[in-house]
């Protein structure tokens, strides 16, 4: 945390104008690591305020979340397809991208099912193309990032963004939980929403999955990012 909090104080003192480009770029070896990145969307609100902020950390994160997708669907192919087995829930899933990668990806970042850092690379052996992929994470993620940007906006200094809330004011705080709140109320009701399309859309594939067995998944059979066809493997239990 410490070392975040100084790369934020870099960024606030030494950058200027190129700060909010660099605080998005900072995303990637972040996802590529599967680190949580909120240190860095908060810093976002505090050191650029909403409109910026937000834009900063949206592009970064969707940049992280680009980055790693690739990541697995190339060289990390092989050791993403060893951990599908521990993702059950992964199997439907994956039958419904082929028919709305979109949609689906959509959903999932609207309401996950899963860890944000592992449907990184548990989508990148799917057939989803990664035009509708990036799309798909960058709009799925806004209320998300909005919601912490708006709180990095209300915070005091950068000890704040990584740890001690001991100095925080009670008129600031009342701020913080109300915005806080208000975000929370707006992020479950979209989460309820999509929870439901998402469970929708995964049963009307349900004659598609049953074509499968349980131990096989329709994955991307090359190492090309962009590649259109789908491979059945099975999976060793």
């Amino acid at each position: 945390m410490q070392s975040l909090k100084d790369f934020l104080l870099w960024i606030k003192q030494d950058l200027g104008p190129w700060g909010p480009l660099v605080l998005a770029v900072a995303y990637i070896p972040l996802t590529v690591l599967a680190v949580p990145a909120s240190v860095l969307t908060l810093g976002g609100g505090y050191l650029f305020g909403l409109p910026v902020g937000f834009i900063a950390d949206s592009i970064g994160a969707t940049l992280g979340a680009t980055a790693a997708f690739i990541l697995g669907r190339t060289i990390g192919r092989s050791y993403v397809i060893s951990k599908l087995k521990h993702y059950p829930k992964f199997q439907a899933v994956a039958v419904a991208i082929q028919r709305s990668g979109f949609k689906i990806v959509l959903l999932l970042r609207l309401a996950p099912l899963l860890p944000f850092n592992m449907l990184n690379y548990l989508l990148s052996v799917t057939p989803v193309h990664i035009g509708d992929y990036m799309l798909a994470t960058w709009l799925g993620m806004m209320p998300i990032t909005f919601a912490l940007v708006y709180v990095g906006t209300t915070l005091k200094d950068l000890s704040d963004v990584t740890h001690g809330w001991n100095e925080v004011s009670t008129t600031r705080w009342v701020f913080i939980v109300l915005g806080f709140g208000i975000s929370v109320i707006l992020l479950i009701c979209i989460s309820k929403v999509a929870k439901a399309s998402l469970e929708k859309a995964l049963a009307d594939n349900a004659e598609i999955e049953g074509i499968f067995s349980s131990s096989m998944l329709p994955i991307v059979a090359g190492s090309s990012p962009d590649l259109p066809k789908t491979l059945i493997i099975q999976i060793d239990s």
